[in-house]
């Protein structure tokens, strides 16, 4: 197979950015220097690892998956379907703790999956440390490699533990953190195909999208610092849900925009005391 051919067969499977995925997996399975890519359009690659990840790109496999890693923020993650995809969204969520989470704090990842946003927070902020909470002990295996990976693994704790039925962790907490499973179930029939390869219940909660927001929102309050946060990521369309909830628990709500001016953040502060 040729690069040309590569790049042609992805974009007859509707794949968008077919050119760049080409070039990528040629790079990942065959040893291309990116610099020699534009130089080998022609040339057989001769490459069973090539031709396998082509094969899965076709079928409609996540390109994440595929090359087994991603980026985000500023570090680089190992992905599995054992987790959910890092996605640009949720670099907005991770901003903000950069930015608000007092020197020396203490956060808790709830429902953590890579941990992405436990890891390029602390990344980000030496000073910090994190609780990380999921509930599938091979999701944690692959957050904990990434916790390695990036240099964070002395400052972030690991648990196994159901964020819906179990015990809260143990406060008090200068933020609490979550990107939850957030899909509706209705919703969640209706997605794009590439969807359906990633941990269904990292995507949906099998209801009306708010059981993680009902369940944090219930039990965390009381586990904050005077001043603290818990700050979700929400879908599109749930930020008038998320703050309802929030003001039963007698907590106020900011909500922040993404880069595409959509309800992203959710931040939740106790009346009073932001």
């Amino acid at each position: 197979m040729t690069l040309k051919e590569l790049e042609a067969k992805l974009s007859s499977a509707g794949i968008e950015n077919a050119r760049g995925e080409a070039s990528i997996m040629v790079q990942y399975f065959c040893g291309v220097a990116p610099s020699r890519i534009p130089l080998i359009g022609g040339e057989d690659l001769l490459s069973e690892a090539l031709e396998d990840a082509a094969a899965r790109r076709v079928a409609g496999e996540p390109f994440q998956y595929i090359i087994g890693e991603w980026g985000f923020m500023n570090e680089t993650y190992e992905v599995t379907p054992d987790v959910l995809i890092p996605r640009p969204d949720t670099e907005i969520l991770v901003e903000w703790a950069i930015k608000n989470v007092p020197q020396g704090g203490r956060v808790a990842d709830l429902c953590t999956g890579s941990g992405c946003i436990a890891v390029s927070t602390l990344a980000s902020r030496p000073d910090l440390t994190c609780d990380a909470v999921d509930k599938y002990p091979e999701t944690l295996a692959v957050a904990s490699r990434n916790a390695r990976r990036n240099g964070v693994a002395d400052r972030v704790t690991f648990l196994e533990s159901d964020v819906l039925t179990d015990g809260a962790l143990e406060g008090p907490f200068d933020a609490v953190l979550s990107n939850p499973p957030y899909v509706a179930a209705d919703e969640y029939c209706a997605l794009q195909r590439e969807i359906y390869f990633e941990p269904e219940h990292a995507l949906t909660d099998g209801a009306d999208g708010l059981s993680f927001y009902r369940r944090i929102l219930s039990v965390y309050p009381s586990r904050l610092k005077p001043g603290g946060a818990i700050v979700f990521e929400i879908g599109c369309g749930q930020a008038a849900d998320v703050c309802a909830i929030a003001s039963e628990h007698g907590m106020k709500t900011e909500i922040v925009k993404d880069y595409s001016g959509r309800d992203r953040v959710a931040v939740c502060t106790a009346e009073g005391r932001a």
